[in-house]
């Protein structure tokens, strides 16, 4: 890797030429709708061929990360990019995550839509003065005279016995703060609807993946699958319909949440399911709605529990549907210490199915005095 960064960066002034061949993007789509499923795609595949896509239909879309080049990404979700778009729009870059992205925010000042991935977003740390200060408050602090559309993107949260130093989630910490959107895919279909929404998108998105999805597979349909495809920023999905008992979640603990609504309509509780998809902003319509329909809700989410999005989302429902409520909010997160290595550990650091259902059970077994407290 650092032999190809040699190359690209030490034989002229390659950003420089970026910046003269590459031109502004055009106005983002309006979101489409999709239909029924019809064959399956990996979260892997789903987001090359969004960034694929996006770098075809505008000049302006560029790459730059570490190995995400010749080694074809880390986790391959650059595969086959640099063959097609040469090294101008694919760049090596050594292992300085201060010093490109400090780059890309500088090309997305002149107009450029550069996509910055992170080896994985616990190295982000090493940047967020620039996707902090540079980035996010650029719009706001210049009267909307400079945007700034780029995207942060790759791996975050709990992977598999990597330690504390890479298995932390960055979704509250990047969603205090304004002038950024967060979004949390879990399907291919949230994986390449909304990676599309993001380069499309005129100011700076965090797009949050979970690298213990990559490989899965997921149903799309034919519409999905369409080059006009995107999906809408802020609008969470209702992944499973239910009366009883409300649970909202994100990335990988979408999937956690729909075995434990299995597991529990087969003790007789209907659980509904929502994905969150946008952390900031977040879809407190949908997550209103429905907890006046269940009456209870439970939270999921990997990261700390303090100051987490549980906590944002249940001040929401206190703040919006607090009469509606049935019984005490439940949130589940992960536990409030940094990430152990050890397996066994590991795995009870970080929320599972059984804790689900049993936060659901409860909401569902225990009821608020409201007239004993009339």
């Amino acid at each position: 890797m650092l032999g190809a960064a040699r190359r690209q960066f030490g034989s002229g002034p390659m950003l420089g030429q970026v910046l003269r061949r590459l031109r502004p993007a055009a106005a983002a789509e309006v979101a489409r709708g999709y239909s029924a499923a019809a064959k399956e795609m990996t979260v892997r595949d789903a987001l090359n061929s969004a960034l694929d896509e996006e770098m075809s239909a505008d000049p302006s879309v560029f790459l730059m990360g570490e190995e995400v080049g010749e080694y074809q990404g880390a986790y391959k979700i650059s595969k086959g990019l640099l063959d097609k778009y040469g090294p101008d729009r694919v760049l090596d870059t050594p292992i300085t995550e201060a010093g490109f992205t400090g780059i890309g925010v500088g090309a997305a000042y002149h107009g450029l839509r550069p996509i910055i991935e992170f080896m994985t977003f616990n190295f982000s740390m090493q940047a967020i003065d620039h996707i902090i200060n540079s980035a996010a408050k650029s719009n706001y602090m210049s009267a909307g005279q400079i945007s700034v559309p780029i995207v942060f993107r790759g791996p975050n949260g709990a992977a598999a016995g990597v330690g504390a130093q890479h298995s932390q989630c960055y979704a509250a910490w990047y969603a205090h703060v304004p002038g950024l959107k967060v979004l949390t895919p879990y399907s291919s279909e949230d994986a390449r609807g909304l990676l599309k929404a993001a380069i499309r998108d005129p100011d700076p998105v965090i797009f949050l993946e979970n690298e213990l999805l990559y490989g899965e597979s997921f149903p799309v349909s034919a519409e999905v699958l369409d080059s006009s495809f995107c999906l809408p920023i802020g609008k969470a999905k209702i992944e499973r319909e239910g009366k009883d008992v409300t649970i909202t979640a994100f990335s990988k603990m979408v999937g956690y949440a729909l075995q434990a609504a299995e597991i529990l309509s087969k003790e007789g509780i209907s659980a509904e399911v929502i994905n969150l998809r946008s952390i900031r902003p977040l879809d407190r319509a949908a997550i209103n709605a429905s907890v006046r329909k269940t009456n209870r809700l439970v939270t999921v989410e990997e990261g700390f529990p303090q100051h987490g999005i549980g906590a944002e989302i249940c001040m929401s429902v206190v703040e919006e549907s607090f009469e509606y409520l049935d019984a005490p909010v439940e949130r589940i997160a992960g536990a409030d210490v940094p990430m152990p290595y050890a397996a066994n550990l590991e795995r009870m650091a970080v929320p599972q199915v059984d804790d689900i259902v049993r936060a659901a059970k409860r909401a569902c077994y225990r009821a608020v005095p409201m007239a004993a407290a009339a």
